[in-house]
């Protein structure tokens, strides 16, 4: 070959191959690069070509790139779309018209590089994106070890507890937080504080992540509360949390201090029940022991009971902590018990007193206790004396009867005495005022009472008698008689007679016949007459309605709206008496009054 035709030659390949550039490199290819998706829910994954000639036999290739790439899709310009059977994604997947490759129902293992190709005579070119799976992983679970309680001041970690979270994707991670502030993630297993991770990748794909807290905790822990978070990331860059329920420790720690106290807070009495407690600022408590002045006493879980307390329970109390974790610290307490009291009321003169009428009376009332103190006489609801003692001049009836004399302490709620004097007044028999008897006519039943005061009780005897009952009501006899109101009884009334070993008193009783006041008859009058004179109001009533019908039917007549001959010739009158009132009606036209009664004259019937 000489050197023009190889001049020739090599110009028309340089210009082939400028074509096929040029060619080539009109045909382009555009994908997202990430596509970020729920767990079982579907993706789309679009791919625009441009530049390829709308004859193009090329082909549009969906591809997964794993350690190998693989097809999972496929269809040419125009043509229908079809799907790799072989493929990790059958079934799964579609190849839209505009080369949009849609999976459905996506797992964590769809998690790859998709590759979408445009192959053949017309170009060779494509473009990666990424599919991101995101699942939310559960509520993170917090546990603490099985084993026994922590000891604080150890030299070794100890474990804290155990923070598990399930199913999450992609990976989450766990932060432990001590009193709501975050610990510094320390994987060091020689630092005081660290934790140990572990991460399980399920056969689902999705992520188990366990994390356990170890620390040397010291007393100010006691009370320290734990909880453990899960954080985790969602589609649009989102962090997400969910935390755990709290755990605290079971903490030991030695005693320093010891606490005894009255757990009762209102002043202590006798018959009260009563609790002392001991108890000490370690962990767990230590055994206790009890003593009064020396004196041993049976306490249980660092309490000391004591039931219906009495004046000699009061004294020094000594509480002593066992704890063989600090035998230097002292953990004894003392505590003073004081019992308030009050004697029983001791009331001169004893017993039941009987005083005879007119007499005089003097009653006293004493007691002690443990803090000042009040005494009162009273009777009933009245208070008679706030000293103590009670005098009583010239007794009367109604100076009998029960006194009570109680004490108080005003510094001790509930802390009271009382003793009961019963006060007897003997003399005769005095009747009270007595009540008139009334009946409404001569031999009605009528009930005299006749109330009297006296001891002993006085007999009772009525002139006339009748039937009789006797009753008590307080400090008085109360005797009922119920007989016939007889022209005699009207006349000279009842005599009641009362008597004992002292004496007798008598009172007469009036009895009358109880007429009818006027105001009474003027009022039954003043009905009745207001009775007739409604009834004279309704027959006026009804006589104006009779009229108003008779006016309306004549009104009709004449107008001819009845169907009544007016040849009708009768001549009417008619009256009608109520009550002495007559209302009569009179017309000189026959037919007008056959019209209006609406009846035929006689010599047509």
């Amino acid at each position: 070959m000489d050197g023009i035709t190889f001049g020739r030659a090599s110009l028309l390949c340089t210009l082939l191959l400028w074509a096929l550039q040029v060619c080539s490199g009109s045909v382009t290819v555009k994908v997202t690069p990430t596509v970020e998706v729920i767990k079982g829910e579907s993706a789309s994954l679009p791919c625009t070509v441009t530049g390829l000639p709308p004859s193009s036999k090329d082909i549009i290739s969906w591809y997964i790139e794993d350690d190998t790439r693989i097809r999972v899709a496929f269809r040419s310009q125009g043509g229908d779309g079809n799907t790799d059977n072989d493929s990790p994604l059958s079934g799964r997947v579609t190849i839209g018209e505009d080369f949009t490759l849609t999976i459905s129902a996506v797992q964590p293992s769809d998690e790859l590089s998709f590759i979408c190709q445009v192959a053949g005579p017309t170009a060779s070119v494509e473009a990666t994106t990424t599919l991101k799976v995101f699942y939310a992983p559960e509520k993170p679970e917090l546990t603490r070890p099985s084993s026994q309680a922590i000891s604080a001041g150890e030299s070794t970690s100890s474990e804290i507890g155990t923070c598990v979270t399930h199913n999450g994707h992609p990976q989450p991670r766990i932060i432990w937080f001590k009193d709501d502030q975050p610990l510094p993630e320390v994987k060091d297993r020689k630092e005081k504080t660290y934790m140990v991770p572990s991460v399980v990748r399920e056969a689902s794909n999705l992520f188990t992540i366990k994390s356990t807290l170890y620390m040397q905790p010291t007393k100010a822990d006691k009370d320290s509360v734990f909880q453990c978070t899960v954080e985790y990331s969602m589609p649009g860059d989102q962090i997400k949390k969910k935390k755990s329920d709290t755990i605290t420790i079971n903490l030991n720690y030695p005693s320093e201090t010891v606490t005894f106290a009255l757990l009762n807070t209102d002043p202590v009495k006798e018959g009260d029940n009563i609790t002392m407690k001991c108890e000490t600022d370690g962990n767990p408590q230590p055994e206790f022991v009890f003593s009064k002045e020396g004196e041993s006493r049976t306490g249980k879980g660092g309490k000391l009971m004591l039931t219906s307390v009495k004046r000699s329970d009061a004294g020094v109390y000594k509480c002593e902590a066992l704890d063989f974790d600090n035998f230097e610290a002292d953990l004894t307490k003392e505590l003073t018990l004081s019992v308030n009291y009050i004697d029983p009321m001791s009331v001169t003169p004893t017993g039941p007193h009987f005083a005879k009428l007119g007499d005089a009376v003097e009653m006293q009332c004493k007691t002690k206790a443990s803090s000042p103190h009040t005494v009162q006489w009273r009777k009933g609801s009245e208070v008679l004396s706030q000293t103590g003692g009670l005098s009583l001049k010239e007794v009367t009836y109604e100076n009998a009867g029960d006194y009570v004399c109680v004490g108080a302490v005003p510094s001790v709620p509930g802390l009271t005495a009382e003793t009961h004097f019963k006060l007897t007044v003997t003399g005769k028999p005095m009747i009270e005022a007595p009540a008139k008897g009334e009946v409404e006519k001569e031999g009605d039943m009528v009930t005299l009472k006749c109330s009297a005061f006296g001891h002993p009780a006085p007999q009772f005897t009525w002139k006339p008698q009748g039937k009789e009952s006797v009753s008590l009501e307080g400090s008085k006899v109360v005797s009922s008689l119920t007989l016939p109101a007889t022209a005699d009884v009207l006349k000279d009334g009842v005599t009641c007679e009362a008597s004992n070993e002292h004496g007798t008193d008598s009172k007469a009783f009036a009895v009358s016949i109880v007429r009818a006041s006027p105001s009474n008859e003027a009022d039954r009058a003043d009905k009745q007459q207001g009775g007739s004179s409604g009834v004279v109001i309704a027959v006026v009533v009804c006589v104006l309605l009779l009229l108003l019908l008779v006016a309306l039917l004549y009104f009709l007549n004449k107008s001819g709206k009845l169907p009544c001959s007016k040849k009708d010739k009768k001549e009417v009158a008619s009256g009608e008496v109520n009550n002495d009132i007559v209302v009569e009606m009179k017309t000189e036209k026959a037919n007008e009054e056959a019209g209006l009664l609406n009846k035929r004259p006689a010599t047509e019937q």
